[in-house]
């Protein structure tokens, strides 16, 4: 029988260390700024490609496609990312996944028809699924000190939420210098320039790849021939089944209080009264002002969590930090807030945005904590991607088909309604679901 491995003492960070998480980090940055960058151009984007007007049927069809088809893709092919993250190692999936979302943002700026924007919105949705549990995984093993990983974990993927900020600002740039940009199919749209910005990720990673270790855990298991194969089949095993369900089902949630809600957000801000008399191009800078606070808000809520994961031993006592408040919060900012003061709409994304978003950074402390070596890719990716990319995403058609149905004096607020009612769900739902959530037995890694 052997004995346990010991858990070694935290250490300070390494140049190796620093340089990983610095990578990490950038890749939670642009996961989100790829992610966040469709509510902020989907609008203009739709009205120039395919010549519809906002608020109507067609219209919100398509956004709703926009939304949930690439989290589809993103959901089957992360699944099959995480099972190669396990297989392949950490290092190789993450980098190629940074590569393909950066290049297919790029390609994104040059679409000529909604079709066009709708594949290649897929393929980076692809290599964000897919980025997402490797860097999660890469992070986790690397440091066997429980608090110094809960620490590392919480703070690179509070980047996540700069990465909204960036996209923001990218965003403001655009609409207010686009013209002096070079022309993109004859014109200085400033959609066009801020999903060609998703270029940039690619090129610090591209200097630095020869320099990024594999993780030590995967490689030493590899050497020694012990790393087991990866399996779908093994996640449903009585010891793992109440987890995979649990933590899909409440991802799903999480998600869906994102896509069902807070990223419509941009959609909804033109039609208040303080927004609905101004030209566009100062409609697009209101929108863009919001959505930095709805950042600002997730930001400050990545770093709460990031303190109170290392404070709060319990985990569900630790998610109901942010889901209570939250179930009365965010509905009332859209049912209310939302058709009634541009002002309350700014106060109201920010607190919204800190409670939702907090919880992605929980499932990213969370999971590596609950599946052993061989499983912990699969398995996070299983919770991160068919949980909540493809179902939780969902929320974002379920809401842009709600929209047609509800009472409201104009587009805007019929959709703020949808959301509100899709936002009282999720919480609700995320909150019951909380009473099953298993505690991970113990706070080093699972082997």
């Amino acid at each position: 029988m052997t004995s346990p491995r010991p858990v070694a003492a935290a250490r300070p960070l390494t140049g190796i260390q620093w340089l990983i998480c610095v990578i990490a980090s950038l890749g939670f940055a642009f996961d989100t700024y790829e992610l966040l960058v469709l509510p902020l151009i989907v609008r203009p984007a739709l009205m120039e490609m395919a010549k519809i007007k906002p608020g109507t049927p067609e219209f919100n069809l398509w956004v709703g496609l926009l939304f949930y088809i690439p989290a589809v893709a993103g959901g089957i092919f992360g699944l099959l990312g995480g099972y190669l993250t396990d297989r392949l190692g950490r290092r190789r999936v993450l980098v190629w996944s940074i590569l393909i979302y950066a290049l297919s943002a790029m390609g994104a700026g040059y679409a000529t028809s909604v079709t066009q924007l709708l594949v290649l919105r897929c393929t980076t949705f692809i290599g964000v699924c897919v980025e997402f549990v490797a860097a999660v995984a890469w992070l986790a093993e690397l440091f066997p000190d429980a608090k110094q990983r809960e620490k590392v974990l919480g703070y690179t993927q509070a980047f996540s939420s700069i990465g909204g900020v960036m996209v923001s600002g990218a965003y403001y740039l655009a609409v207010t210098y686009g013209t002096s940009f070079p022309a993109i199919h004859g014109g200085h749209q400033a959609w066009r320039y801020t999903l060609l910005s998703g270029l940039l990720p690619a090129i610090p990673l591209i200097a630095v790849r020869p320099f990024l270790p594999e993780s030590p855990l995967w490689r030493e298991k590899k050497a020694q021939g012990t790393l087991k194969r990866p399996s779908f089949g093994e996640l449903f095993r009585p010891e793992f089944r109440q987890t995979t369900l649990i933590t899909a089902l409440m991802s799903a949630f999480a998600f869906g209080a994102a896509f069902g809600a807070i990223q419509h957000i941009p959609r909804i801000v033109p039609g208040l009264p303080e927004v609905a008399h101004l030209a566009r191009a100062a409609q697009e800078q209101a929108v863009s002002k919001v959505q930095f606070l709805q950042e600002m808000g997730g930001l400050t809520g990545r770093l709460i969590l990031a303190i109170l994961a290392v404070v709060i031993v319990s985990r569900r006592r630790l998610l109901r930090v942010f889901q209570v408040p939250g179930l009365v919060i965010v509905p009332f900012v859209f049912f209310y807030a939302a058709t009634h003061s541009l002002a309350m709409v700014q106060i109201g994304i920010f607190i919204a945005g800190l409670l939702t978003v907090a919880q992605f950074s929980f499932w990213g402390n969370y999971l590596p904590r609950v599946y052993p070596t061989h499983l912990r890719g699969t398995g996070e990716s299983f919770a991160a991607n068919i949980g909540g990319r493809m179902i939780g995403t969902s929320a974002a058609l379920l809401t842009t088909q709600l929209a047609n149905t509800m009472p409201g004096g104009n587009a805007s607020a019929k959709l703020a309604y949808a959301a509100a009612l899709v936002a009282l769900l999720v919480y609700a739902g995320g909150f019951i679901a909380s009473f099953w959530l298993p505690e991970p037995r113990q706070a080093k890694l699972p082997d």
